[in-house]
């Protein structure tokens, strides 16, 4: 079985075409809203450690999810930590200029496909949570900052995985926007190769790009 740093390395930074995520986006319910307004009025190290801890939970009491059910596995980001991200911020850093270029539709089929492909990240890195423990690093924040870094280190069976988060303040709290594996920032990872396929084929060659990733993906988790 593939090791921890392995499953990360391979999931979150092999391509500009492997990030993964759930089903085009859904709305919050009220009690999951209510829920990621609780948890983003934390401070910032605080708020990290209150998704980690949570999604750690889920996955350790959930054999499904340990054992790669993308359908688990969707709820569970879905739930646990989309409402903590601002995916269009995300989506719109990694593709660059032509996003102000892209139509609105282009713009909703970019995040869609680009949350689709999450998942996939979290069906093989959730697979491998076990006895790891997170090390949090001191803050080096003021009151009055409205973008920090959270660092912290993911200590398991003598591998240390560098994994850090870009926040953004939002009303009542924090909103991830970019995250650090292993010393490359995943946004930036995207960017050239996304600039490189919007380039050759224009915006819905990038579209259909990840499309066919995803489909890729899939099939080699019905096929695994």
């Amino acid at each position: 079985m593939h090791n921890f740093r392995h499953v990360l390395q391979q999931s979150l930074l092999a391509s500009a075409l492997t990030l993964g995520a759930a089903l085009p986006l859904t709305a919050l319910s009220a009690q999951t809203a209510a829920a990621a307004d609780a948890t983003t009025a934390l401070a910032p190290d605080a708020f990290i450690k209150s998704i980690t801890d949570e999604v750690f939970a889920t996955v350790k009491s959930d054999k499904a999810i340990q054992q790669g059910d993308l359908r688990k596995v969707q709820a569970m980001v879905d739930s646990k930590i989309m409402p903590n991200v601002n995916l269009q911020r995300m989506t719109a850093t990694a593709v660059g200029r032509s996003w102000r270029q892209a139509t609105p539709e282009q713009q909703k089929r970019l995040q869609e496909e680009f949350k689709i492909l999450l998942v996939y990240t979290y069906a093989g890195a959730a697979a491998q949570i076990k006895d790891q423990t997170i090390e949090y690093k001191p803050m080096r924040s003021r009151p009055e900052d409205s973008e920090v870094v959270v660092r912290t280190l993911v200590r398991n069976k003598g591998d240390t995985i560098q994994l850090d988060y870009r926040l953004e303040k939002v009303e009542g709290g924090w909103k991830i926007y970019d995250v650090n594996v292993l010393g490359a920032w995943l946004v930036q990872t995207y960017q050239s190769s996304f600039a490189q396929e919007v380039t050759a084929s224009g915006v819905d060659g990038l579209i259909g790009k990840l499309v066919e990733r995803n489909k890729q993906l899939a099939a080699k988790k019905v096929a695994g």
